[in-house]
Order: C-alpha cells, then sequence, then structure tokens
C-alpha cells in the first residue's frame, strides 16, 4: 500500500516547504504530485498534511510516515549499494576535476559522504586550471568532470546536477549599489575579478559580455572564491560568482550581490562521465550523492526539471 515513491514525495514535501518546490525536486508537475498524495490519503482512510499551510504542517498520520521514511529510505539506498558491490560493482578509480571553481562548498561533503560508501574506490581530485578537463575525459585520464560548459565531444554525457543563477558581487559602496540589476555596459570602466581560466570558459564573457562586444576596463584573476570576494568586498574590483558561493558573504553583510541582466543569467552544473561507464554503479551513486549533497548544503539552487 505504501510505496517508496510516496515516502520519498512526503520527505521532499517536508524539507522544500511546498508542493511547488517539491513537485520540482521529484521532477513532477505539481498536479501529479498532489494526485500522488491525494491517492495516499485515501488508501489510509486520513490526511497526512494541512492544506494552505505554508510550510505544510502534517497531521499524526503524515509525521509518522515521515519517521518511516527517515528510518526506511536510507536503508533502501545502504542495500542497493550493497548489492552492487556484490554485482562486481564494487572496484574502480574516480579521478574527479572540477571546472566550477566554487564548488567545493559542497563537493567536499559529497566527497565525505561517499568515501564512507564506497571504501573500496580508489578517489583523487583535480582543480581544472591548467588543462582541458573535458578533452581529459574523453581520453580517459579522467573519470568525472564537474562543468558549467558542456562541448560536445564523442563519447561523452552530461548528466545535470542542479541550476543556479550567476550573481554579480560588489562592495557595499560600490557605485552600482543602487542599480535593480547590471546591465554589461556597467561593467566597461570596472575591474572584473575571474578565475585563472580562458575567458572562453567563463559565463561573464561568453554569456553576458561577448554577445554584446563589451570590455571591462581590466581584468584580475585570482585562484580562490574566499579570495576574489575578499578584493571586492574592499573595493579591487567586481565578479561574478555562482549565488550559493555568495550566502554566506551576503548573511554577514560584506559585499552586495545584483543580478546579471533583468532576468539573470542562469546556468546548469552539469557531471560529465564517459558513455560507457554510465551504468557504472559507483559513478552513479556518486552523481546522486553529489546532488543530495548539493541540496541539503546550498541555498538558490533549482533541480532540472525532467533530469
Amino acid at each position: 500500500m505504501i510505496e517508496k515513491r510516496h515516502l520519498k514525495t512526503l520527505v521532499a514535501l517536508r524539507d522544500t516547504g511546498s508542493l511547488v518546490a517539491a513537485a520540482e525536486r521529484m521532477f513532477l508537475t505539481q498536479s501529479a504530485l498532489s494526485h500522488q498524495l491525494k491517492d495516499l490519503e485515501d488508501r489510509l482512510g486520513c490526511a497526512l498534511f494541512i492544506r494552505k499551510t505554508r510550510p505544510p504542517r502534517f497531521t499524526s498520520a503524515g509525521r509518522r510516515l515521515l519517521l518511516l521514511a527517515d528510518e526506511v529510505l536510507p536503508m533502501i539506498k545502504s542495500a542497493e549499494r550493497d548489492l552492487s558491490r556484490l554485482a562486481g560493482g564494487q572496484a574502480g578509480r574516480l579521478y574527479i576535476s572540477i571546472e566550477c571553481h566554487s564548488c567545493f562548498q559542497w563537493l567536499i561533503p559529497a566527497l565525505d559522504r561517499y568515501r564512507n560508501h564506497w571504501p573500496e574506490v580508489e578517489l583523487d581530485l583535480s582543480g581544472g586550471f591548467n588543462f582541458a578537463p573535458l578533452p581529459a575525459l574523453a581520453r580517459g585520464d579522467l573519470d568525472l568532470v564537474i562543468t558549467s560548459d558542456p562541448i560536445d565531444l564523442p563519447g561523452l554525457t552530461y548528466i545535470p546536477l542542479f541550476k543556479y543563477e550567476a550573481l554579480l558581487a560588489i562592495g557595499k559602496d560600490h557605485r552600482l549599489n543602487s542599480k535593480p540589476h547590471i546591465n554589461p555596459e556597467d561593467l566597461i570602466p570596472e575591474t572584473l575579478i575571474t578565475y585563472p581560466v580562458d575567458r572562453n570558459r567563463l559565463d561573464i564573457f561568453t554569456r553576458f559580455l561577448d554577445p554584446v562586444d563589451i570590455e571591462p576596463a581590466s581584468v584580475r584573476t585570482a585562484e580562490l572564491t574566499a579570495m576574489m570576494l575578499q578584493l571586492v568586498a574592499t573595493g579591487r574590483g567586481v565578479a561574478s560568482i555562482p549565488n550559493w558561493a555568495l550566502t554566506e558573504y551576503l548573511e554577514k553583510d560584506y559585499l552586495v550581490a545584483k543580478k546579471l541582466g533583468a532576468d539573470g543569467q542562469w546556468a546548469i552544473l552539469y557531471a560529465a562521465i564517459r558513455e560507457d561507464q554510465v551504468s557504472s554503479p559507483f559513478l552513479e551513486d556518486f552523481v546522486s550523492t553529489a546532488i543530495e549533497t548539493s541540496f541539503e548544503t546550498l541555498t538558490g539552487i533549482s533541480p532540472i526539471a525532467g533530469a
């Protein structure tokens, strides 16, 4: 009567606090999610949560099912991993490179969790500053690349992790502080602080400045996100940073963040792997662990419908 999908839906509703967000998390329409919950309530003969409250208030029956979900779902996941090992998928190498240089905030916890799940897998990590990770992945030198810039290379496939917004970080006293959003021409007199990679791998150029043929006054590089934001906070320039990487600095009132364009600049972060490894159990589980950890750790990201 009670299925795994029901428990996952209730957990998503509790964790996100709304039917809309829970539907996105479960890759369902809001109508389909509501129908699923109503069907379960009809089967059980009782309401599970009180409608029209936000966040939803769960009934005694709903809370009891959430207790069941918190107990059973991790057990099912653990059993699936054990079965994968028994099926011969326990050994392997996972050599990861990161093109998204602010990803360490959520990737390190994901790696720690993954090591506990797969202690037999040889795990290594590299930044993508000084080489092209995607061609290296296609050659077999790497096993997985975290990137927001997929390239159409033979033998590679891209699994979407989440959607995020790139924002422009500026100092608290910056001249652009009063603007509701940033236009490309606003950056003409600015020092733009970026990661030390080719500009054709930076969305602030490829998607915002280059299409309208605009150049900032100067470009300065820094390898660490914290270093970039320190420079921004002290008035040394501005920087385009993913929204999740700015949360701590905005909460502490160190700087200000502005949308890039009236509609904002949104991007998708992907896990790139070789097609011949798509069904590898330890790779599949790394991707699912990365997605779970990112949504537990980050604010301002969205799931990818149909992913």
